[in-house]
């Protein structure tokens, strides 16, 4: 049997096959820092470049992070098995933004280690940032093939902890956005959505498109609470207009209504898969733990 070599582009498969998939996935991967660094080289980033670069590099591990646990729950509702070639290819670049994101932050501080660690350590927002960033460290460093066989069973109970590093990355977006934390609501939708469809596979549920539609309601109607209690205790502004301002739709459409729309995305992918299919998804085969990502859902 032939050796697998030590390094393989990420585009190939296990057999050093390209595939379209993780090329696609690769390069979906490179375009936000691409783009940010092309703008930084175009002076187009405003008066402080470094502190957009810094949000925009924190931005994206956020994304990427729930991108990467919603690889499973995918591949149930859509019946679409080989998205688990990318969920570790996922993982790695969440690291790899986040790990961009503190380096601008030391360039931001002008290189003065002493300043940045008594930052972390007396600013709350930056100390959970940090155990975020330490969380991620810990799983890409456990995500290689032979660590997964060396940790066996205790393996999945580790990279568990992902679903804690998301909220934490999520309050840090919350407390750096200060003012306008319309984007942390709707990233945080997406996570209560992830929840839901974590929680559905648990309770055995089944996840015909009426189910998903209701998670989808019950997701945005979370996400509508949490903007108005958000607001509420940071500004003072009465919840009761925050949840007056979800239910209209005005030139600026709430981050509930967003999340009830991917939401509702769901329900019509299952429809049209369980269609294909002839009768419903089939469920996703379990794969051998080696082909698992940095981010385990």
């Amino acid at each position: 049997m032939p050796t697998q070599p030590a390094f393989s582009a990420p585009w190939r498969d296990r057999a050093g096959r390209v595939s379209g998939l993780k090329l696609a996935t690769f390069l979906f991967a490179l375009a936000p820092g691409l783009w940010l660094a092309g703008a930084y080289a175009a002076d187009a980033l405003g008066a402080k470049p470094i502190t957009a670069l810094l949000h925009g590099t924190g931005e994206w591990a956020v994304r990427f992070l729930l991108l990467s646990l919603a690889v499973t729950p995918l591949r149930r509702i859509a019946n679409a098995p080989k998205l688990i070639l990318v969920r570790r290819m996922l993982g790695l670049t969440v690291l790899a933004y986040a790990l961009i994101h503190l380096m601008l932050y030391v360039v931001d501080q002008n290189f003065v280690l002493t300043k940045v660690v008594s930052e972390i350590a007396t600013r709350f927002y930056l100390t959970i940032g940090f155990v975020a960033l330490f969380g991620l460290v810990v799983l890409g460093a456990t995500s290689t093939d032979g660590m997964i066989r060396r940790l066996g069973k205790a393996w999945p109970r580790l990279h568990k902890t992902v679903y804690a590093i998301a909220v934490l990355g999520l309050i840090h977006y919350y407390l750096q956005a200060k003012i306008d934390v319309s984007d942390p609501v709707f990233w945080t939708g997406a996570f209560l959505l992830l929840m839901g469809h974590r929680g559905l596979q648990r309770l055995r549920w089944p996840t015909n498109p009426w189910t998903l539609l209701a998670l989808a309601v019950l997701a945005a109607l979370l996400t509508a609470l949490l903007e108005a209690a958000w607001y509420g205790v940071a500004s003072g502004v009465p919840a009761s207009l925050v949840l007056a301002a979800n239910l209209d739709v005005p030139d600026t459409i709430r981050p509930a209504w967003w999340v009830l729309a991917l939401g509702l995305c769901v329900p019509v992918l299952n429809a049209v898969r369980t269609g294909m299919d002839g009768g419903g998804a089939k469920p996703a085969p379990r794969r051998n733990p080696v082909a698992a990502p940095v981010a385990t859902p």
